[in-house]
Order: structure tokens, then sequence, then C-alpha cells
């Protein structure tokens, strides 16, 4: 016997032996059982197909519900129109009917042999269904093969018995159709379209889930969009669409209770999409793991009130029919979203929202992780019950402090659409706005932040969101706009004066991105100060410290000790970031770098992510400003991250702070200048010049980022030999910075680097002016620093024996700054000009300690220009240690140490009076260069090669 259909040979068979046994004068009942869809129809037109072929009789009979109050009618529909059975009335149970119809079968038995073909005897009427079991009782002694065919699948309601539960076994031969396997869908596919590629094919064996009829309706839908069209994860692409409608049949053949809650598992399932588990292990994509179905199932049970046991039931025969598979955790999941929302496309809108919310609950009462909870109210609507909003809210915390702002903004988005009270919209609008805008949904965030701060609330909440508004304007590059907010705000504060000093601060920050809104704010500040000092309160204070220190008006020293005492005096909460974070700038321009290091680990502790401030990224800021001072340009184009090429593949470079806020629009930021200096020294010109193309300065607003900017092109150009550009830059910076007031070398050392420029293109005397500008201001400041580099410059300017006596200088007071990269550049013009005076043999040893402590930073360039001075001396460098106990600094030394001894990072840093991070930092260095990986290897380490 042979077919269409796939898999069957043992059913053809069966059939085939039995029709042959009818012919032969011996009867039998067989009764093919099978899930919805899985062909019972099919495989029983084939049967009545070949017994027609060898001859016998076939009587056909589909059973239908619409006929159930109908005495016979199964019988009467597969014996033809009787007479006497005309009058027979509904419910009537007549057994001399019965005989009457045995006997007209077994008329047409003597005539020839006779195939009996009955589909869906499940919904036969009760008298038809008693005949057929005296049938299967009697029909072993005429020609009379029966074939019923009875749907057989697992629902959450339990169905009615068997035709054959009352029969022995032996009078009936079963048969159950099992779903398609993965080879014989891939091969229906292929039949269909024999040019799809394996992916497209296995996404069809998966949208079939083993079941003939699903998968011959997508083939059937499909022919309009062959591959390679993907096979689509929606039912629209398939409008009007015979998948669908087979779907919807397979529910409805299913009953209510196993319908809703095969809905219910799509709803649940789509919530779970939008946050994909891992890769799935591999273990038969149709079983599933009892612990994970056990919890869906309880879960499913709980949203629906079905029987748990029951619901578990489905779930594991539905996995072995192919209709779900296991995910990545056990999880049973429709085995391709086409089907799952196939599941939901014959649910209203309404009826999935409310399933949403049932899930959310079941969850909540089952003690799920809130995230995963508020993951499933996205979907449900506005419900006015408390637990709901507490789910969202105490979401969004979690997704946010896990660095997931994207989540935490669709949290909110759904908050807001619960019911609320004016003050808590407020303050949800705030945090919802500030997130959209740190997220780069900036045109989204601004709205909400406007209509935020147009709503009634207690006078904190409105700064809180005056500063987040103002952060975004100054963001966007509308510092003016930015100012006039925080203005306005100001205006409504009477009676809150410590909230009038911390939106005054917060003006004067976000000036900072316009010179000229900078100049009225700092003028506004001053003014303020010199009147009513109460006025300003201790932040305000602390920005005219930084303000004298940039105007080249203040030391360092008296900076520093007034800052530390403002340090000491309380501090409005709100306003303490921006007292921290202006300390921690200051300190590191003192070089004071471990103090402004764990100021600004204070400042960042204080704030929350969820909320914009103005210090968020001033902090991280100067965060990168540390590194850059300490030369660490490993580090510092890790915290930049950013991607380019390089000149043989893709590397990782790090060019913007994505943690620091949104930048200044079409702009470039101060990571960007920091990430172009450390591709230049770190010998990356390539990455370093694409880098600077990204940006056209012409349309770039003004701001002191954009300032730093122009200073580190300058030095990019200066290293590729373009001179004059350089000049250009360095020339164009100082415009700015003076126009902004900004004279202190402490923050670009414009002048220094132009006087090089000078003195390259043949103008000596202009660069020694330059030079000794820059000095006389350093010195006002007075930090090894900024004294050393501009005593270094000018000792390069001026030449002969005075500029050696500069140089020496500059050496000798580097050698106590943290700035080990300045160290360098000063040996290696000290190197130069006792070469130039004939001191060979000091010359010699100021270039290789040059080359030896640029080899320990990375510093590239200045190790190249160290090596170079080397050779044209008629020298060479000697072998630097690179690894072992000589390799460590003295710093790495001494915390490797108290390290193996035992302390903890927190109180090694509390110990030598240095931030945290410089101990991870120096730790990490340690591992690198003693070869180990662990903490518990730093012992043995140390002793060895000691």
């Amino acid at each position: 016997m042979t077919g269409p259909l796939r898999e069957r040979e043992e059913a053809h068979a069966l059939l085939a032996a039995e029709a042959e046994r009818a012919r032969a004068g011996g009867g039998r009942f067989v009764l093919l059982r099978g899930a919805t869809g899985t062909g019972r129809s099919a495989m029983l037109e084939a049967a009545a197909a070949h017994a027609a072929g060898r001859g016998l009789r076939v009587l056909r009979a589909r059973c239908s519900p619409e006929d159930t109050a109908v005495p016979f009618a199964a019988v009467l529909h597969l014996l033809g129109p009787v007479p006497e059975f005309a009058d027979l009335t509904p419910g009537l149970d007549d057994r001399g009917s019965a005989a009457r119809l045995w006997r007209l079968l077994r008329s047409y038995a003597a005539r020839s042999p006779v195939l009996v073909a009955v589909d869906d005897v499940h919904l036969a009427d009760e008298a038809s269904r008693r005949w057929l079991v005296e049938a299967a009782r009697r029909v072993d002694r005429l020609p009379v093969l029966v074939v019923a065919t009875e749907r057989s699948q697992y629902d959450i309601d339990p169905g009615p018995a068997g035709l054959t539960h009352a029969l022995s076994p032996s009078l009936v031969r079963t048969h159950t159709l099992a779903p398609l396997t993965d080879t014989a869908a891939r091969a229906l596919v292929r039949a269909a379209f024999p040019a799809a590629p394996d992916d497209w094919t296995a996404d069809c064996v998966h949208a079939g889930a083993g079941n003939p009829l699903l998968l011959h309706a997508l083939l059937d839908d499909l022919r309009g969009t062959p591959p390679p069209s993907p096979v689509p994860d929606t039912c629209a692409a398939l409008y009007p669409g015979a998948y669908p409608a087979a779907v919807s049949w397979w529910l409805d053949t299913t009953g209510p209770t196993t319908a809703e809650t095969a809905r219910t598992l799509a709803v649940l399932e789509q919530a779970d999409d939008a946050h994909p588990p891992p890769r799935p292990r591999t273990p038969s994509p149709r079983t599933v793991d009892p612990a994970p179905l056990a919890t869906t199932a309880a879960l499913l049970a709980d949203a629906t009130g079905a029987d748990p046991a029951r619901v578990a039931g489905w779930l594991t025969a539905m996995t072995r029919l192919g209709m779900l598979r296991a995910d990545a955790q056990g999880r049973p999941r429709y085995a391709h979203p086409l089907l799952r929302d196939a599941v939901l496309s014959g649910w209203p809108g309404a009826r999935r929202r409310a399933a949403q919310l049932a899930v959310a609950g079941a969850m909540l009462r089952r003690g799920d992780r809130v995230d995963a909870v508020a993951r499933q109210l996205l979907g449900s609507g506005p419900a006015g019950l408390p637990w709901v909003l507490r789910v969202l809210r105490d979401a969004v915390a979690v997704a946010v402090h896990q660095g997931r702002p994207d989540d935490a903004v669709g949290y909110l988005r759904r908050a807001l659409a619960e019911p609320l009270p004016d003050d808590l919209r407020q303050r949800l609008l705030t945090e919802l706005g500030s997130l959209e805008y740190a997220s780069a949904d900036a045109p989204a965030g601004l709205p909400r932040l406007a209509e935020a701060l147009d709503l009634p609330a207690e006078p904190r909440d409105r700064v809180r969101t005056a500063l987040a508004l103002g952060t975004a304007l100054a963001g966007r590059g509308e510092v003016r706009a930015a100012v006039e907010v925080l203005r306005a705000t100001e205006a409504g504060l009477t009676g809150h004066p410590e909230l009038v000093r911390t939106v005054r601060t917060a003006s004067a920050l976000l000036s900072d991105q316009d010179q000229t809104v900078r100049r009225e704010a700092y003028r506004r500040l001053t003014d303020t100060a010199r009147r009513s000092p109460e006025l300003v309160g201790t932040t305000g204070q602390a920005l005219l410290v930084r303000y004298a220190a940039t105007a080249g008006a203040s030391s360092a020293k008296s900076a520093m000790a007034r800052l530390r005492t403002l340090l000491t005096e309380p501090a409005e909460p709100l306003a303490e970031p921006f007292l921290l974070g202006t300390a921690a700038a200051v300190a590191q321009w003192a070089d004071e770098l471990d103090e402004a290091e764990g100021l600004v680990e204070r400042g960042l502790a204080g704030q929350r992510p969820s909320l914009l401030h103005p210090m968020q990224r001033a902090l991280r800021d100067v965060l990168l400003d540390i590194t850059a001072a300490r030369g660490d340009y490993t580090r510092l184009l890790a915290e930049t991250e950013t991607e380019t090429e390089t000149e043989t593949g893709a590397e990782t470079v790090p060019d913007t702070d994505t943690d620091a806020g949104t930048p200044a629009a079409n702009g470039p930021t101060n990571a960007d200048a920091h990430a172009l200096l450390a591709l230049v020294e770190t010998g990356r010109a390539a990455q370093a010049r694409r880098l600077a193309a990204r940006f056209d300065l012409r349309g770039a607003p003004d701001s002191w980022e954009l300032n730093r900017f122009l200073y580190a092109r300058g030095i990019l150009r200066l290293s590729d030999g373009d001179t004059t550009g350089a000049l250009h830059d360095f020339l164009e910076c100082g415009r700015r910075q003076s126009a902004r007031a900004v004279l202190s070398p402490v923050v670009t050392p414009w002048r220094s680097a132009a006087a090089r420029c000078r003195l390259a293109l043949g103008s000596p005397r202009e660069a020694i002016a330059l030079a000794e500008e820059e000095l006389r201001l350093a010195r006002v400041w007075d930090t090894p620093r900024t004294v050393g580099r501009a005593l270094r410059v000018l000792a390069r300017a001026t030449g002969g024996r005075r500029g050696l006596e500069l140089a020496e200088e500059s050496v000798a007071l580097l050698r106590d700054s943290p700035a080990d990269a300045e160290l360098i550049a000063a040996l290696l013009t000290q190197g130069r000009l006792l070469s130039t005076g004939g001191d060979r043999s000091r010359a010699r040893d100021s270039l290789r300690e040059a080359a030896e402590r640029a080899e320990r930073l990375g510093a590239v360039r200045l190790r190249s220009r160290a090596e170079e001075a080397l050779r044209a001396g008629g020298a060479r460098r000697t072998s630097t240690a690179h690894t072992g106990t000589a390799s460590l600094t003295g710093s790495e030394r001494r915390i490797a140490e108290l390290a193996a001894a035992g302390r903890t990072n927190t109180e090694i840093a509390d110990l030598l009076h240095i931030a945290r991070r410089t101990v991870e930092t120096h730790l990490t260095s340690a591992y690198r260069k003693l070869g180990i990986r662990r903490r518990g290897e730093l012992g043995e380490a140390l002793q060895a090669q000691a």
C-alpha cells in the first residue's frame, strides 16, 4: 500500500493487511487515533482509496456535532437512506432499529467485502456509537473492515471516554498517528521548495510543529513568498492565511480551558521575548525538564484557574507532539514565533492585557523576581492596583542598578499609565525624562521633564526636575535656555534659601558650556558673594575657588586649603555633588590625584543614576582627567569606550564617554580629547587621525570640551609634522580659553604647545615669550606639573647653559609629581641639551631613563623619541626590566606587599590614604608584571623574584 503521507508506513501496512483479511471473509475493527491535525482523515481517505482499488465496497460517514441529537445519524450516513427510519425522533433508543441497520450492513457484505469508514467518531451521536461498538463485537464473522478515526489529544478539561473503552483489546486494532519527525517535515518542505536553504527549511519545520495540517497550510501560504524571503514571525505577513486558520481550528477543538491556557502561555512567552534567555542547551528539543515544566504549569494554572496537574500534563503532551519545545532554561515554549502569534491572533486585545495582568499577579504570589513580574505588566492595561505600581517602581530601581536604562524606561512608561496623584506623577515623569534623555531618546526626554516641571510638587522635587531639565538642555547646546529654566525655578523657592543656593550653583556649572553665559553667571555669583556671602553657600564658594584657579588668580596650596575647609561644612544633600565634583577637579589640578579620586567616588556614590544631574558627567570627566594625569593610557582608552579600526583590522579603542550622559550636540567631548591624546602617545597615529576626522569643529557649539579637543588635535598634528596646523589649533584654543577667562595652564597648556610650534617654525623670540608667560602663570598655581612643564618648554626655546639649567630644574621638580609623562618629556629635553653641550655621558643617562620610564608607561611616542635621541648620540638603550619585582614601581610594591599580607583593598586604601580605585589599579599592574592571576599568588611571587 502506498500513499502521499510521510511516516505512515506502519498504518498503511496495518490497513492493507486488514483489507486483505476482509476480502478473505474475516472482518476487523480498526481505530486510528491521533491529535488534531496529525492526518487522521487523510489516512482514512488513503485507506478507502486502497480498499476500493482492491474491490471492496466503501461506505463513508463523517461525524459532526450538529448530528448528535439525531439517533443513528452517523450509521444512516454510512448505509444510505432507509425509509423505515424516516420517523425516528431525537433521543429514541430503538434496539430494533439497530438490528435492522445491522441486517442492512450484512446484506451489503453478502454482495462484496465492505470497508466502513467513519471519520471523527468522537463526534458521533450516542446511538451510532453504541451500534459501532456492537459491530466491533460481531464484525469478525463478516467480510467487513470497519475503520474509524478518533481524536485523542490531551486537553485540560478531560474529554469523554473513547469509543472502545468498553471493548476487549482483542476485538480492536488501535493505531495512534504520531507527530511528524523533523526529518519527515524537512522532506515535505524540500518537496515544496527544492532550492530552500537549510535555515529557511528549519524555520518551516519549527513553525509546522510536527503537525501535518499546520505544515501543509504554512507551505501553501509561503508559495507567494518563497525563499530567500524569511519565514515570518507574525500571521499578518501571511494574510489572509491558511496557517492561522489551521491554528485557530486546532485551538477550537481543544475546549475553552485548554485554549485559554494555550493563549496565556503565548502571552507569557511574548513578554519574555524582550529579554531572550542564553543560547539553548541541546537535549532533545521535544523533552522538557521536569522542574521548569512544573514551574510553568503552576504559573499558568494560577493565572487561568485551571487544574495544575492537568496543565502540567498538557504541557508534556504538547511538547511530545512538537507544538512546544524546550528553551534555554528548559521551559516549554512554542516551537516558533509564528505559531505563538497564530495562537494569540484570535484573542482580543483586552483579553491579552487581562491575561498578562493575571500572569503578573501569579508570578508575584509565587515570589518571582520583580523585573520578571514587571515584564508581564508591560503588556497589561491600567489596573489601579497598589501592587502593580509597587512592582513597576521596584523593577525600575533594579534595571537602573544593573545598567539597563531601556528596561527602566519601559517600566516607567507603564507606571505612568496607572492612575496617579500629581506629586507622584511629577516624580515619575522626572525619572522617565532623565532616563529617556540618557539613553539617547532626547526628543522624548525633554517634553517629559518640561511636563514634570509644570506639575505641582514639593520644592525639593521641583529643584530635582529643574536640574534634570537644565542638564538635558545644556547637553543639547541650549545653555542659555538651561540657565533660564533654573532661574525661573529659583524665583519660586521663596523660603528655601538652601535650595536657592543649589539652583544658583547649578546655573554657574551649566554655564561652562557657553563662554557668554559663563561670564554672566560668574559675574552674578561673584557679586552675590561680595554683597551677601550667605546666599552663595558652600558650593557657590567652591565654584569661585575653581574660577580663581582657572583665571590664574590663586595658588594650588591656598585653593586646596579653602576647599578642604568647605568640605568640612554641612552641605545641602542636593548640592553636595557640586561641592565634591568641584573640589575633585581642583585637587586633580593640584596634583592631589588620590584625594581627587576619593572625592569623585564619594560624589558618584551619592548620585541617583535615574535622575539627570549636572555633576554626573562632570565627575566622570574628572575621573578621566585623573587617569590622564597619571599617564595611564591603557586604562584611559578602556574607559572612553569607542571602536575604530586599525590598519590591519578592527580594534576596540575608546573615544566617547558613554557612561557620562549625553555629550554636547554635534561636538567632541572631554573623553574624545583624552582618547585622541592617548592614541597619539601610544603610537596609534592612524586611529587618532580617524577619530579627529569624525568632528567638523566649524559647526561645533562653544564649550570647554571643544577647547580641549582643539588642544588634543594640535598635539596630533604636531606629532604628524603639521606644525602650522598644530599652531593654528593651539592659538584657537588659547583665544577661546582667554575669552572664558581661563588663563591658567592647569586646564590646557596651550602656550607651551604653541611655543614648541613657534620654535620649530623658526620664531624663537615668539616661542620664548609664550613659554615665559606660561611659566609666570604656572608659578602662580605653583605645582610641580605645571611649573615643570613650563620650565621644560622654556629650556628648549632658550637653549645653551641657561636652557640646561631650566631643564634640570624642570626634572628636579617633576620627580615629585605624579605626572610621569611630563617627567619623561623633561628628561628628553635635558638629554638633548646635554648632548648639544657636549656632555654625552650625562645625556645618555637622561635619555635612557626617559626611554625606560616611557616603556613602563606604555608611552610609545616618547619612547621612540628617546631611542631616536640615543641613536643620534651614538648610544643605545640598555635592557629594561619589563617583568618581575624589579619592574614594580614603589607604590606597586608597597600595595602588593600589603595585599600579600592579607589586607583588603579597602584596608590598604585607608592605611595609605589613597582611593580604593588606586589600589585596584596598582594591583592589576603588579599582577601583570609578576605574571600571576590572583591575589593568593602574590606572596610567593614577591619572594621568588626578590
